[in-house]
């Protein structure tokens, strides 16, 4: 799978904002006390008045490929399914 390719479909959704360029956390999210890691997992959509029903759906249907292509790819995913707090996993260096 492309990196992107899911990402520049939605994106040429008219009024869909998927920004991609920025690597931080939403300040928004830490604002609200949510942590680093977490916030580094989120994703952040913008709509619009002009929006359809089906492009929404689109992007729903896409995300939800997308979400189980990368959980099946996470061994962090398998762990926290099992119930192990990943925030105490220490990473091998690369």
């Amino acid at each position: 799978m492309n990196r992107c390719s899911w990402a520049s479909t939605i994106s040429q959704c008219p009024a869909f904002c998927l920004y991609l360029g920025n690597l931080e956390p939403s300040y928004v999210l830490k604002a609200l006390g949510v942590g680093e890691d977490l916030a580094h997992t989120s994703i952040r959509f913008g709509l619009g008045r002009f929006n359809t029903q089906e492009e929404v759906d689109y992007v729903i249907d896409k995300m939800v490929q997308v979400v189980t292509k990368l959980r099946e790819l996470s061994p962090l995913y398998e762990m926290a399914k099992e119930g192990i707090d990943i925030s105490k996993v220490k990473m091998a260096d690369s």
